[in-house]
């Protein structure tokens, strides 16, 4: 069973996030943490003689955790709760930051990979088996180590390393393994070569990648120098650009959604690159550009009276996804929630100008399920005033008198319009209404209506503004529906009672 790892002054090799009681061993980054920090059950270290390496420094625990892990029937995963302490000494001591034999070092990784190949056999499965232990085990000690060695300790380990290499690579293991270049040199045994790829990335040396239309390259030493023909397949980094992201606010000014964040490609200089998104509905994609700056920052001013091509936005649910080009290879993601928790929920909907596609509600929200950005252009998702407050009498006349107030964000004082309904079962009047709006979307109403007959009357507000309309239900301060009882004039009570006696009853 695997516990949840926590680094405290270092990486933890994985971090698990979710509890799992039966994982696949090659469909799980389980196999890529094989310390001992883990809990066995003493049937399967007996049944087949699972034991550490004695008298080893470094990786006495890998023949122990390797068919211990082959051989488990169910591997489990407790990510509830953190269950282990990663920590280096103070002094530096740990064993696996001090210096051995490396070239002894690689031929004891060898028996490791004999394990996997007598346990597994040959296909993906076991070649993602030994991806890990290249990656981890092999190439992890061409680094600094490599280069604390002389020329002659430089030659035994590229050349132990070969042997590994010639031995047990396929190319889909070839393919995945990220340093490719240095792959390269030991298997054509380019020392000197290898030695300043290592030192350029020891140093922190290296520039920004070299891009050539959509390939991007490894600004490694010798690359397309025609003296060594090292191929531009071992400085390829175009697989692993990642277009990292994140937005810090968003907010609207008037008819215009602003976001700002930061967006840039990893491997690349950020000077110079493009930032815009893409706005997608049931086949349309409209690009709208944004304004960037060298460090990727960049901010987006989204038009919806001219995102469409110059035209105004039609109505339905967007989705948005930021997009990133440099020259002619472009990355896009899906635009997530803001990263600040000032920005935790979006702002409030509004009516925007579309110009001569008249006013319309629009909005913000998060999908449910992976808190992506999307823009609602025609009230459908997140509503504009789903209720407002107001206050009735009934004069002793039978006038009667109404007082509404709503806030809607953006209304239109020219080309909205505000009218009180009131609503007794089939029955809907409409009251003479005047109303008034400040520059906060403020509504106020007044209404006025004579005749109204007997009945238990419910108030709304009819809000019509171009293509948005809404009746909202009115509340009193109690949060209770507003309600106006009109009983039965006197006098007609009085007649129907007559009306009784004289036939009778």
């Amino acid at each position: 069973m695997y516990g949840r790892i926590v680094g405290l002054d270092r990486d933890a090799p994985v971090d698990f996030r979710t509890t799992a009681p039966d994982v696949s061993l090659y469909d799980s980054p389980v196999y890529w943490a094989l310390a001992a920090y883990k809990l066995w059950r003493r049937s399967l270290i007996e049944e087949h003689g699972l034991r550490f390496v004695e008298h080893r420094l470094l990786g006495e625990d890998v023949p122990f955790a390797v068919p211990a892990l082959l051989h488990a029937k169910k591997i489990s995963v407790v990510a509830d709760y953190d269950c282990y302490y990663l920590e280096g000494r103070g002094d530096g001591t740990n064993a696996s930051r001090q210096d051995v034999d490396w070239v002894d070092q690689l031929e004891y990784a060898a028996g490791t990979l004999r394990t996997v190949a007598e346990l597994v056999p040959a296909g993906r499965e076991r070649d993602k088996l030994m991806e890990r232990h290249f990656h981890g085990e092999i190439l992890g000690m061409f680094a600094a180590p490599y280069l604390a060695r002389d020329e002659a300790g430089r030659k035994d380990m590229a050349a132990a390393a070969k042997v590994l290499l010639d031995e047990w690579t396929t190319e889909p293991i070839m393919a995945a393994l990220p340093p490719r270049l240095r792959l390269h040199c030991l298997r054509h045994g380019l020392v000197d070569e290898l030695t300043d790829i290592i030192r350029a990335d020891t140093d922190a040396t290296l520039g920004p990648a070299h891009q050539d239309g959509e390939r991007v390259y490894a600004a490694y030493p010798y690359f397309r120098d025609p003296e060594r023909a090292i191929p531009d397949s071992a400085y390829d980094l175009t697989s692993r650009v990642r277009l990292a992201q994140r937005v810090d606010s968003y907010t609207w000014e008037g008819p215009v959604l602003r976001i700002t964040g930061s967006a840039r490609l990893s491997e690349l200089d950020p000077a110079g690159r493009g930032v815009g998104v893409l706005l997608r509905r049931q086949g349309y994609t409209y690009r709208v550009p944004a304004e960037t700056a060298d460090d990727g920052i960049y901010t987006l001013r989204l038009d919806i009276g001219h995102a469409a091509d110059g035209e105004p936005l039609p109505e339905g649910i967007w989705t948005m996804r930021i997009v990133v080009t440099s020259g002619e290879l472009s990355k896009e993601a899906w635009l997530p929630r803001p990263s600040d928790g000032l920005y935790d929920v979006s702002p409030e909907p509004r009516i925007i100008d579309r110009g001569e596609a008249g006013p319309c509600a629009a909005g913000l929200f998060h999908s449910a399920a992976h808190q992506r950005l999307n823009l609602d252009i025609g009230d459908t998702r997140r509503l504009l005033a789903t209720s407002a407050r107001g206050t009735v009498t009934r004069t002793r006349l039978g006038r009667v008198e109404a007082t509404v107030r709503v806030t809607v964000p953006g209304w239109p004082t020219e080309q909205g319009e505000a009218r009180l309904l009131l609503i007794s079962g089939q029955k809907t009047l409409t009251a003479p209404t005047a109303a008034e709006a400040d520059t906060n979307g403020r509504i106020s109403t007044r209404a006025t209506a004579d005749g109204v007959t007997p009945g238990v009357w419910e108030l709304q507000l009819r809000l019509t503004a171009g293509t948005f309309s809404r009746d909202v239900p009115v509340i009193e301060a109690s949060g209770e529906p507003l309600r106006l009882t009109v009983p039965v004039p006197l006098i007609r009570k009085v007649r129907s009672k007559a009306a009784r006696v004289v036939r009778g009853h």
